[in-house]
C-alpha cells in the first residue's frame, strides 16, 4: 500500500519539476536570476557565488549559494524548483572533494578560492 502511495506523490510532483535546470554541484560557481515583484513591476535579480549545499531530491530539493558583498558574507538558500527562479547558469565548474561546503564561511579573500575542474568544462564543450 505503501508503495502506491509513494508513486502517487511522484506523479504529483512530476508537474512541477523544471526540465532545464543544469547539473551542478558544490564548488561550482553559478548565477540564479530571480523574479522579484515590486509594487506592480517585475524585475530579475541575479545573484552570482558559490554553491556550497546542495540537499533533497523531487520538489523539496534546495541548494545554497555564498558570496561576499563590501566584505559581509551572504548565503541564500533557495529551492531548485520553485517558480520565482528565472533561470540558473553555471559560470565555473568548481574541483572540489567535500559535498558540503560549510569550511568556506571562515576562509575569506585567496584562501577561498576554488580549483576549476577543467576536465567537466572540456566534457560540456565537446557536447556542445
Amino acid at each position: 500500500m505503501l508503495g502506491g502511495f509513494d508513486a502517487l506523490i511522484r506523479s504529483v510532483q512530476e508537474k512541477y519539476l523544471k526540465k532545464d535546470i543544469p547539473d551542478f554541484r558544490p564548488g561550482d560557481t553559478v548565477k540564479v536570476y530571480q523574479k522579484v515583484k515590486e509594487g506592480d513591476k517585475e524585475r530579475i535579480q541575479v545573484f552570482e557565488g558559490v554553491v556550497i549545499r546542495k540537499r533533497g531530491t523531487g520538489t523539496d530539493a534546495t541548494f545554497t549559494v555564498r558570496k561576499v558583498s563590501y566584505g559581509v558574507g551572504i548565503e541564500r538558500i533557495y529551492p531548485l524548483y520553485s517558480p520565482v527562479i528565472e533561470k540558473i547558469e553555471v559560470v565555473r565548474f568548481g574541483k572540489v572533494r567535500r559535498a558540503r561546503l560549510y569550511y568556506l564561511r571562515e576562509r575569506s579573500g585567496k584562501d577561498a578560492r576554488i580549483k576549476e575542474d577543467l576536465k567537466r568544462r572540456k566534457k560540456l564543450r565537446e557536447q556542445k
